[in-house]
């Protein structure tokens, strides 16, 4: 049996490679598809004991594209570079978060939006 090599996980989706601009766009789709709320959401750490994290403007209640999400994000990431940057989908009946996913690094060339 073989163990994974010992880095940061950081939350949701962290065990697969980077992901891409289109599985980024499929997964804001995904949120939007479900009914759910789109936020973006930075922070200086990604510690997984931080679970409170800045969020960017208020939910998106309204949105109704990706590229909406997507263009917050891109503003976000440009003010914040230095900051771990999430995208999080709300619930509105239960009242909580549902999923949230990283979408910029801080010094990754992976993650373009």
């Amino acid at each position: 049996m073989k163990t994974l090599p010992k880095e940061r996980r950081y939350e949701t989706l962290s065990y697969l490679p980077p992901l891409t601009d289109a599985q980024i766009e499929r997964q804001i789709a995904y949120i939007l598809k479900m009914g759910y709320f789109p936020a973006v959401e930075f922070n200086e750490t990604s510690d997984p004991e931080v679970y409170y994290w800045t969020m960017w403007k208020l939910p998106m209640f309204n949105a109704s594209s990706t590229q909406e999400v997507l263009s917050e994000v891109q503003a976000c990431r440009s003010e914040y570079p230095d900051c771990y940057i999430r995208v999080v989908g709300f619930d509105n009946v239960k009242q909580c978060q549902i999923t949230s996913f990283i979408v910029h690094k801080p010094g990754a060339s992976s993650y373009r939006y």
